[in-house]
């Protein structure tokens, strides 16, 4: 979480003063206008505020119709939730390595083209954006669908265009960590008028022909689905956020920028596939061997600089990924993916050593956070201890 303040509790307050915070309701219509406004900013089509991101993951491929029989790749390095609204759907995840940015390999992804291919799920993680062009290349190709994770990308983009509006249909968090937030929340959006229709029936199927007129102009049927609904008090605390958001970019784009400019020349950053877009919240630095990111991390620790390594970063690397590494997909055996009839033969062999190239990366790259709010003293700081660490 970066910025949030009195607007924000001003904002739950007014929603809870209205008795009327139901998302579907007749005074502040909270979440809709949240929904109008993001649609407003980043020139989506439709928007549908659910619970989270993964809640988000699930709608779009379910509104794709994936589903057992069906493959969707997904890179090595992103948080589990990722893989696991594949299998929410009764498909499979096909692991494929990431290229040197950390982002899914269009090559490899490539390679894992089959039959049953049904759509692929690029992750800006870190906020590093992904090779769209490359893969909208390759989903025209393959006559594949795009589901885009920008969940830690909120207002990221790409060659000038917003993360998540470059696929099929785009995902977006709001829980604690990420760069807007109402402690917890997702988004998903499209300009596909279908995708849009399912995933309102899907993410809301047990209230959605009740309450209110949200069904108007569908003509989607509706189908049993869940219950990703959020209240008003969600909606107004993000109207406030994405009041923010366009300075909060500004000023993590300003930092990152700054703290560049003064590395010595024997540190690398990571390359990106967009250097001045993405969202930028983290600094990324490459190093030749696993051996000299360890050494350089402790010497930035002894002088009072904390750095992440991301192959220590537990579920966010394929290899820790519990329930999909050890093929546990659902708790009854009718509901596993791994365990259905229309999934046998799918690519489903995975090993902790799958994606070595990945592994590798993750070894040798070191993550400084990005403050937003960093004074020049304070990112001094941070490149003299940089720049001290790497001369050692």
């Amino acid at each position: 979480m970066y910025r949030i303040g009195q607007e924000e509790i001003d904002a739950a307050a007014r929603a809870i003063r209205s008795k009327d915070f139901f998302k579907i309701n007749g005074s502040g219509r909270e979440v809709y206008h949240f929904e109008e406004e993001w649609k407003a900013v980043t020139g989506s089509k439709y928007a549908l505020l659910m619970t989270s991101g993964f809640a988000a993951l699930t709608a779009a491929l379910t509104a794709l119709g994936v589903g057992p029989g069906d493959e969707v790749i997904v890179p090595a390095y992103t948080f589990i939730a990722t893989a696991l609204a594949v299998t929410a759907t009764g498909a499979v995840p096909v692991i494929v390595e990431t290229d040197e940015t950390l982002t899914i390999s269009v090559s490899d992804a490539e390679k894992h083209i089959s039959p049953h291919t049904k759509a692929i799920l690029p992750v800006h993680i870190q906020g590093f954006p992904c090779d769209m062009d490359g893969l909208r290349a390759l989903a025209d190709t393959y006559k594949i669908a795009i589901v885009e994770d920008a969940c830690q990308a909120d207002g990221g983009s790409y060659k000038g265009r917003y993360l998540g509006t470059l696929g099929s249909a785009g995902t977006f968090s709001f829980n604690y960590y990420k760069v807007l937030t109402s402690g917890e929340g997702g988004l998903f959006v499209t300009d596909d008028r279908t995708l849009y229709e399912r995933a309102l029936i899907y993410h809301d199927a047990s209230a959605i022909a009740f309450f209110g007129d949200q069904l108007e102009n569908v003509t989607q049927p509706v189908f049993g689905g869940t219950e990703f609904r959020v209240s008003d008090i969600t909606g107004a605390i993000l109207r406030e956020q994405l009041k923010k958001m366009p300075a909060l970019l500004r000023d993590l784009r300003r930092n990152l920028d700054a703290l560049r400019a003064m590395l010595d020349s024997r540190l690398t950053v990571m390359p990106s596939h967009d250097p001045q877009g993405g969202c930028p919240t983290t600094l990324a630095l490459r190093f030749d061997t696993a051996d000299a990111c360890r050494a350089f991390t402790a010497r930035c620790a002894d002088r009072g600089l904390s750095l992440t390594v991301p192959i220590d970063t537990g579920k966010h690397v394929y290899a820790n990924w519990t329930q999909i590494m050890e093929k546990r997909g659902a708790l009854h055996p009718a509901m596993d993916p791994f365990r259905m009839a229309a999934n046998a033969g799918l690519q489903t062999d995975y090993r902790p050593d799958m994606c070595p190239a990945t592994l590798d990366y993750l070894a040798r790259t070191a993550y400084a956070a990005i403050d937003p709010d960093a004074d020049a003293a304070s990112l001094e700081r941070t490149a003299r201890i940089l720049n001290e660490s790497a001369a050692e």
